[in-house]
């Protein structure tokens, strides 16, 4: 029998045990190939799948989990019981991360030293007074840290923004062109009455009697804005003539705002009032 017939003896695998891409789904990709079965020297570390159902922030919260846990009073713990089932716990955080328990450990000595100190006979001072327990600064830690952690608890309740809610944002589209407020008759008035104080200033005691003509005022207001875009309401004024001019001036601005000759506006507010003409003259 020769190599070649030796060949043909190998078992043929039979088509039925052979994956059909078509019928069946891949369970897995190996650098792109689809696995459609896993591998029997599939090698899993024990604690890939290793759950930590309680989850303490340090060597403090875990030893308040242990004391609320079984209902223990912070001002009387059992040391004894406390430091058991704290060094169990220590034991087996050391066997997988002995960096996360350093700092686990150093509460542990502390415990023992507790403990310790506990089965000694107590001592009195110098000055009679009762010796302080062992347990003392432990409790005040734990108290302190209970504190903090039912403050912090209470802050993460409350409403956060980018957590719970968010802030409503909505465009305004603005107009180019500004639109100036219209005059309030407050505005005048109040206008008019700076006129009036100022005008007291300079007023000469004369008796007179002069025949003041509103037209005629009107055309000078009218003069006095040609070939000036703006003219400040003040300067339409003059205060030396005395408040019969003043106000005869005044009845001419109002008449020629009636008429729609002139316009009176303001930029905003409390801003200075300007008078203009409301026509473009002839050259």
């Amino acid at each position: 029998m020769t190599a070649a017939d030796d060949t043909l003896l190998l078992p043929v695998a039979p088509e039925a045990d052979l994956p059909l891409v078509v019928d069946h789904v891949a369970v897995a990709r190996l650098y792109g190939e689809p696995l459609f079965a896993l591998p029997q020297d599939l090698y899993i570390p024990p604690d890939a799948l290793e759950i930590f159902l309680e989850a303490f922030e340090g060597p403090l919260d875990l030893l308040l989990y242990l004391i609320r846990k079984q209902n223990f009073n912070i001002l009387d713990i059992p040391m004894a019981a406390v430091t058991r089932q704290y060094l169990s716990y220590v034991d087996e955080i050391r066997s997988r991360n002995l960096e996360l328990a350093a700092e686990y450990l150093l509460m542990a000595a502390m415990l023992i030293e507790i403990k310790s100190r506990m089965l000694l006979p107590p001592r009195k001072s110098a000055e009679g007074q009762e010796p302080e327990d062992p347990r003392a600064e432990l409790v005040r830690r734990l108290l302190e840290y209970e504190q903090m952690k039912l403050a912090a608890t209470q802050l993460a309740e409350a409403p956060q923004f980018g957590r719970d809610f968010l802030r409503a944002q909505v465009y305004v589209e603005q107009a180019l062109t500004p639109r100036f407020p219209d005059v309030e008759l407050a505005d005048l008035q109040s206008a008019w009455a700076d006129i009036l104080k100022r005008a007291r200033l300079v007023q000469h005691h004369r008796i007179s009697r002069e025949e003041l003509s509103v037209r005629e005022h009107m055309s000078i207001v009218l003069k006095r804005l040609q070939g000036r875009r703006f003219a400040p309401f003040e300067d339409l004024f003059d205060p030396a003539r005395g408040v019969p001019v003043l106000v005869v001036t005044l009845i001419a601005l109002l008449e020629l705002a009636k008429e729609t000759l002139v316009e009176i506006t303001q930029a905003e507010a409390y801003a200075p009032i300007y008078v203009r003409l409301a026509f473009t003259p002839a050259g």
